[in-house]
């Protein structure tokens, strides 16, 4: 560390420590479990506490018992919470003054808004902080935050000061706006990179295309979020940058729940601050080992805003192992939001990575997005230099994952347009069947 990430660094630290260490109790929980496995005993407190709270304080859980498992309380998701926000808000948080307001449009574009307890943001701190310096991000380094920087995420110039962070737009990402970002990154001494991984992604074709020399940035850790980065641009990334590429899996209504390893694309779960059940695609019953399944998750600190088996619209594949009263819980397999997910001819769920992985070292290929149609047609958008790409190539390493039934159309566009997030989608299902399935929530 440079002399002023230090001075940030040992700020940070001394001004919790004047406030009662509570950021760093949280630190040293999570790092225990992480380090040893979360107590199987101290979490089912922990859930029987918050069910007890929600029963008495909110309007939507106020008829049930207060004695009532969890796993007799409904799933609910994003839908839910935008229809019943009144009933969800806790009355004895409601008006707290230091509770802080999350939103985020998700992938409908409508927004959805819920308050978090000081206690909770705390938790997310201390988290974050963990969760980072596994990534080899540490307080007081020199951060640039690609994404797109709407007015309710904005931070003003004392925050970017107190922070050591530098706001990166993704939402043009043409070759000038590009180069404009390398420079920075060089000239800066950027130490930590963190923002959307197709941002990154596009980040890193420009330095492959241009040839651009990384041995003088700084760079010792890269985070992507939000998005699925194929496994190749992350090795890419590795090479280029000459550090580690670890994802956290995130939201805006939890937090950082998790950190991709690093020897393949699975994550580790932050088991301290969260439960997870796996559930099947079609019913509200546990997955299967090693089965598909939805997410469902359990903010155990959230009191603000009672968050209890939360269906946020990703799937897994996951694995818990115990271990002397403790447990770990791995997502093996992360696959993203349902609406995501594509099917074969047969119904069978493919997983993203299967497409990603394929497609995105295509010669000639700058830009791609995968879209299923219907039950047996696809359409693969290509954006780069048609004169590199071999559609025939492309086509025979996807159709084995598909079915020889299936129809694959391509199309070669001069653009692959963003969301409004500023995301650039890979992989987009469009099949009514899909869509309109028993517990489908996109």
């Amino acid at each position: 560390m440079i002399l002023d990430e230090k001075l940030r660094w040992f700020g940070f630290w001394l001004l919790d420590s004047l406030k009662g260490k509570q950021i760093r109790t949280y630190y040293d929980q999570i790092q225990r479990a992480w380090k040893e496995g979360t107590s199987i005993r101290e979490t089912e407190e922990r859930i029987r506490a918050l069910i007890a709270h929600a029963v008495k304080t909110t309007e939507f859980y106020k008829d049930y018992p207060e004695d009532i498992e969890l796993t007799d309380l409904p799933v609910v998701n994003k839908d839910t919470f935008r229809q019943n926000y009144e009933q969800f808000l806790s009355t004895t948080y409601k008006d707290a003054p230091d509770n802080r307001v999350m939103c985020t449009s998700g992938s409908t574009g409508t927004p959805l808004r819920m308050i978090q307890n000081r206690d909770k943001i705390r938790h997310n701190t201390a988290g974050g902080i963990f969760l980072g310096a596994a990534a080899g991000y540490y307080i007081g380094m020199k951060e640039a935050f690609i994404r797109v920087w709407v007015n309710n995420v904005k931070k003003s110039k004392f925050q970017l000061f107190q922070e050591n962070l530098i706001m990166m737009d993704s939402s043009r990402m043409d070759e000038q706006a590009l180069e404009k970002m390398f420079r920075v990154i060089e000239k800066k001494k950027v130490k930590c990179l963190v923002g959307y991984s197709s941002a990154l992604g596009e980040l890193s074709n420009y330095i492959q295309k241009t040839g651009k020399d990384c041995s003088r940035c700084k760079v010792k850790a890269i985070i992507p979020i939000s998005e699925t980065m194929p496994e190749p641009v992350r090795r890419t990334l590795e090479k280029q940058f000459d550090c580690p590429v670890r994802a956290w899996y995130s939201n805006e209504e939890n937090g950082i729940m998790g950190l991709q390893n690093e020897d393949n694309e699975g994550y580790r779960i932050d088991t301290e601050t969260y439960y997870y059940e796996i559930l099947k695609m079609d019913s509200d019953e546990p997955a299967e080992p090693g089965e598909l399944g939805r997410i469902v998750i359990t903010d155990l600190f959230n009191y603000a805003f009672p968050i209890l088996r939360y269906d946020n619209g990703d799937t897994a594949v996951a694995t818990r192992k115990e271990k002397n009263g403790r447990y770990r819980l791995y997502l093996d397999e992360l696959y993203g939001r349902r609406s995501d997910l594509i099917y074969d001819c047969e119904g069978k769920a493919v997983t993203p990575y299967i497409i990603t992985n394929n497609l995105w070292d295509i010669e000639g290929v700058k830009q791609y997005r995968f879209i299923q149609e219907d039950v047996k047609d696809y359409t693969i958008w290509l954006n780069g230099d048609p004169q590199k790409m071999n559609q025939e190539e492309i086509l025979g390493r996807i159709r084995p994952y598909l079915g020889e039934e299936a129809r694959i159309r391509v199309e070669l566009v001069d653009e692959i347009p963003v969301l409004a997030s500023g995301k650039r989608k890979y992989i987009e299902n469009r099949c009514e069947k899909y869509k309109n399935q028993t517990g489908f929530c996109g």
